[in-house]
C-alpha cells in the first residue's frame, strides 16, 4: 500500500517520531525495531505486506531512522526523506546482517515489533547477541493512544460514515427478515464501501439466539420475524490518501414489536452505556468507566450476562490501547479513543450490544463519534 507523504502528514510523522524517541529515553530502549503491524505505517505510511520478506524500520535513540525493505517493494515506498532513508535488500543479500549492521554491536536493549514474524525475531537475536529484547509496544502504545488533531478528524470521517450505514440500518432500507445473515452482512459491507470505507474490517449481524455470541460469524440462519438482531461493523477509511482509520459500530434492532422482557434488558443496556459514556472524563481510570456500566447492568439483574470488557481503544488499528477493562488503571486522557459498548447476551434465546466510539477532547470531557439513534429501533423486514 502506497500512501503519498504530504506536508501535513508528513509534519503529523515527525511530531510522532519526536514523541517516540522521548518514550524510548523514558523506558531506555536504544533501537526500536518495526517490522510487520501498524506502527510501521503509523510511523512511515508504508505498510509492509505480510511475507516472509524481512522489512524492518531501524530506528536508534539517535542518529537517522533507516528502513530496510526487500528491493521489489522499494517502489511502494512514499519517500519522506526527512523522517528516514531506504536500505533495499537483493535476493543475494542477508537483511538480518544489514539490520544488525545499522543496530550496531554495542546495543543494550532493543525493542521488535509485536507482530513481527518469530523467524525474523530469532534471526535478530542470535545477530545481536547479548542484547534485551522488549516488545516495541512497551514504546509505541502509549504514544499511538493519544490522537493528534488529524488522527481525531480521520476517526470522526470514519465514524460518520458507518453512521450513515447504521441509520440506513435503521430506516429499514436493508432488508432483514427472509435473509441471512451473511447476506445481510455481505450487503452492510457493500454500502461501508460506497459510504467512502476502503476496506471493511467485519460486520457481525446476529440474529435471534446468535445474538448471544458477541463475535458471531453471520451465517446462513435465515433472519425472522420478532427477533433481536446485533448488527456490528467497522472498516477502514483512508483521508486525503494518508493512513487509514477504523470505525466501529453496533446497533442492535428488533424485526417487530419487542416483548417486554426485551424492552426491559435494552432500558438497562441504554442506560448502561449512556453513564459510561458520560464517565469517561480525562483524569478517570480505564477501568472505573467498565465499572460504571457494569454496576449498571448488574444491579438491573444481568450482571452474569455482561461477559466482555466495556471498551478497546481504536486507531489505525480496531484494537489498540487504552482498553476499558477492570485492572487497567491507566487514567484517560484528551486525545484517547475508545469503544463504549456493553451487551447484554441470554445463550439460546436473544443478546444485544451498544456501541460509540469516543474521544476524549482537549476540554477533557468524552466527544461520541458516533449518533445514529440509540433506542431499540423497530424494521418491518
Amino acid at each position: 500500500m502506497v500512501e503519498p507523504l504530504g506536508e501535513a502528514a508528513e509534519h503529523a510523522r515527525i511530531g510522532r517520531l519526536g514523541r517516540v524517541r522521548d518514550r524510548m529515553g523514558e523506558v531506555g530502549v536504544d533501537v526500536l525495531l518495526l517490522s510487520h503491524g501498524a506502527d510501521l505505517p503509523w510511523l512511515t505510511g508504508y505498510r509492509a505486506m505480510p511475507l516472509e520478506r524481512v522489512t524492518v524500520l531501524v530506528l536508534p535513540l539517535v542518529g537517522d531512522p533507516v528502513l530496510v525493505v526487500p528491493g521489489l517493494e522499494a517502489p511502494r515506498v512514499a519517500r519522506a526523506d526527512r523522517l528516514f532513508t531506504v536500505r533495499p535488500w537483493s535476493d543475494g543479500e542477508d537483511p538480518v546482517a544489514i539490520v544488525a549492521s545499522l543496530v550496531g554491536p554495542t546495543v543494550r536493549r532493543a525493542a521488535v515489533s509485536d507482530r513481527a514474524w518469530a523467524s525474523t525475531v530469532l534471526d535478530l537475536q542470535q545477530a545481536l547477541g547479548a542484547t534485551d529484547w522488549v516488545a516495541a509496544s512497551t514504546v509505541t502504545s502509549p504514544v499511538r493512544a493519544v490522537k493528534d488533531p488529524g488522527e481525531v478528524a480521520a476517526l470522526r470521517a470514519a465514524g460518520a460514515a458507518a453512521d450513515r450505514v447504521a441509520a440506513q440500518l435503521q430506516a429499514g432500507a436493508i432488508p432483514l427478515v427472509g435473509r441471512s445473515e451473511a447476506d445481510v452482512s455481505a450487503e452492510i459491507g457493500r454500502r461501508l464501501l460506497a459510504e467512502g470505507h476502503t476496506a471493511v474490517n467485519f460486520a457481525i449481524v446476529g440474529s435471534g439466539p446468535n445474538g448471544a455470541s458477541p463475535h458471531h460469524e453471520p451465517g446462513a440462519r435465515v433472519i425472522g420475524a420478532g427477533e433481536t438482531v446485533v448488527c456490528d461493523f467497522g472498516g477502514t477509511l483512508s483521508p486525503g490518501g494518508d493512513t487509514g482509520y477504523c470505525s466501529d459500530i453496533t446497533r442492535t434492532v428488533v424485526t417487530g414489536e419487542p416483548s417486554g422482557e426485551v424492552a426491559e434488558c435494552y432500558a438497562v443496556l441504554l442506560e448502561a452505556q449512556q453513564a459510561a459514556v458520560a464517565a469517561a472524563v480525562s483524569g478517570v481510570t480505564a477501568e472505573s468507566v467498565d465499572r460504571v456500566a457494569r454496576d449498571i447492568i448488574t444491579a438491573g439483574g444481568f450482571g452474569d450476562r455482561f461477559v466482555h470488557r466495556t471498551g478497546h481503544g481504536i486507531g489505525i488499528e480496531e484494537h489498540e490501547d487504552p482498553y476499558l477493562v477492570v485492572g487497567n488503571v491507566e487514567p484517560l486522557r484528551p486525545g484517547h479513543a475508545f469503544s463504549v459498548e456493553p451487551g447484554i447476551y441470554l445463550p439460546g434465546r436473544f443478546g444485544m450490544r451498544l456501541e460509540d466510539i469516543v474521544v476524549i477532547g482537549d476540554d477533557g470531557r468524552p466527544e461520541p463519534l458516533n449518533s445514529a439513534d440509540h433506542a431499540l429501533v423497530t424494521v418491518d423486514g
